[in-house]
């Protein structure tokens, strides 16, 4: 049987890079690493063919190979997506739909042939077994959650690897809290289930032997969600990896209570993690209490920022207006507290309510949703009717958070107060042509072209001066800002 396993394109988000990839030549952030690990899990004697719509087309001879078509995205995926699946059907060619989208919202999507949903390991064995006897449902769903131990490794020979800024490896899924926002506890429970060490050192050296030597991400929404297991069986394994002649930098999702253990923060950082991604969320108390944040209450925010980053973390951040407690001073306290932490990559967006949710049915039940969510965290919209604002005093106060952090001086001034704290980590991803290419391509397009280019020469200057050893993380996060001011203008026009 041919198999088309194919991944929707990525619109223009704050996380697709659009703007950053022209600096590195690549085409995609990320490989689908959901879609490589499903690819292990289908029956050895199918033709296999993955593509990535992110980074090449789907053909019409793409179509009349295949027997069966494939299909996983997530929520800002959809409309690629229901592009793809008509393409399929037009084809004739049955589709197979999962993934984080159809599982949240399976019945938009009536044309799929098969909608294979939850947790690959648990529900597609099934799905293969009625498959083989001619006996094939059009759902497949269950509560289960599966064991991470028998997952198997991706198989990155079905991708030039080449193209991607980054990629990635799976530890674990689940998350110990509950925020009334996050879609993870109702996706992947709230017990934390991990890999064996084995496995994880594994996939590495499959990337290693793929040829990839630049910036892995695990990919977990809380890396830290099982404390222990992480600290005291995955960071040695890691730290022995590197110490063989890994020599790779790993990016990571982590909550804010990694900043009460410094030998964790040790740990990681012998391991070669230089960055984590925190749901900082908001520095309302009240709004903290409302979406049950209760891992970020009861601390100085800016403090533990400050003491993970001089751990060597670079912590990037997750900011949310718009909770029922947020009043009109909301949008100063925001920019405020982003522009003190020296959290340089911040994530701002609107509450969005994603089914699956407590958010979502608290929502439904009070009356207040206003149509889908985009799954587009910075396109300033929200499925949710405000509070205790207008919708237009909240888009216009969201604007105005924008317009303030991303515009060149207080987005420049940021990287100076981030680069005075932090400490260069002990792995660095090592002097590549791509990383030549993209400084010299930042120096023509931020520091001549560019509306930056002042604070961009005075950027470079002072980290030459003051802090030599963190040029290249500058120059990262100078070119980053790039994207991140393209991405934003649609918003605050």
């Amino acid at each position: 049987m041919n198999i088309l396993l194919l991944y929707p394109r990525f619109p223009g988000t704050f996380w697709s890079l659009k703007y950053a990839l022209k600096f590195l030549g690549k085409k995609s952030a990320m490989p689908p690493l959901g879609l490589l690990t499903v690819a292990a899990m289908l029956p050895r004697e199918w033709n296999l063919r993955l593509i990535d719509t992110n980074v090449a087309s789907l053909t019409d001879a793409d179509l009349h190979w295949a027997d069966m078509a494939m299909i996983s995205a997530m929520g800002v995926q959809r409309e690629s997506a229901e592009q793809l699946i008509f393409r399929c059907k037009q084809a004739a060619v049955k589709v197979v739909a999962g993934g984080p989208l159809f599982t949240a919202e399976r019945e938009s999507f009536a044309s799929v042939d098969h909608l294979v949903l939850n947790e690959a390991e648990v529900t597609l064995p099934t799905f293969l077994a009625d498959l083989r006897n001619g006996v094939a449902k059009r759902l497949y769903a269950s509560e289960a959650f599966a064991d991470l131990t028998k997952t198997p490794e991706p198989m990155w020979g079905l991708l030039d690897l080449r193209h991607y800024a980054f990629t990635g490896v799976q530890y674990s899924r689940g998350c110990p809290f509950n925020c009334e926002f996050c879609n993870v506890t109702s996706l992947f429970g709230r017990k934390p289930r991990v890999k064996a060490p084995a496995q994880i050192i594994a996939e590495l050296e499959g990337l290693r032997a793929a040829g990839w030597r630049s910036t892995i991400f695990f990919v977990d929404d809380n890396l830290v969600g099982n404390k222990r297991a992480l600290r005291d069986e995955l960071l040695p394994a890691l730290i022995q990896w590197q110490a063989s002649g890994g020599g790779t930098a790993f990016n990571t999702q982590a909550s804010i209570n990694i900043a009460d253990d410094p030998q964790l923060m040790q740990r990681m950082g012998a391991a070669g993690f230089d960055t984590v991604f925190i749901g900082i969320e908001t520095p309302s108390l009240e709004s903290l209490a409302e979406c049950g944040k209760v891992q970020n209450k009861g601390r100085d925010l800016v403090a533990d920022v400050k003491r993970i980053q001089r751990a060597g973390l670079q912590v990037q951040g997750g900011f949310i207006v718009g909770f029922d407690s947020d009043g009109p001073s909301i949008f100063a306290r925001q920019i405020e507290f982003i522009q003190k932490s020296g959290i340089v990559t911040a994530m701002v967006g609107l509450l969005q309510a994603i089914p699956g949710t407590a958010l979502f049915e608290r929502m439904r039940r009070d009356g207040r949703l206003r149509g889908n969510t985009t799954g587009d965290n910075v396109d300033g919209s929200t499925n949710i009717i405000p509070s205790q604002m207008s919708l237009s005093a909240l888009c216009d106060g969201y604007r105005s958070i924008l317009n303030s952090i991303y515009s060149p001086r207080p987005y420049y001034r940021r990287i100076r107060t981030f680069l005075r704290d932090y400490r260069r980590p002990r792995i660095r991803n090592g002097l590549s042509w791509e990383r030549l290419l993209a400084f010299f391509r930042s120096m023509l397009y931020l520091g001549v072209i560019g509306r930056e280019r002042v604070y961009y020469w005075h950027l470079l200057a002072w980290t030459l001066v003051r802090r030599p050893r963190l040029f290249s993380d500058a120059v990262s996060l100078a070119i980053s800002g790039h994207h991140f001011r393209r991405i934003c203008a649609r918003n605050v026009r």
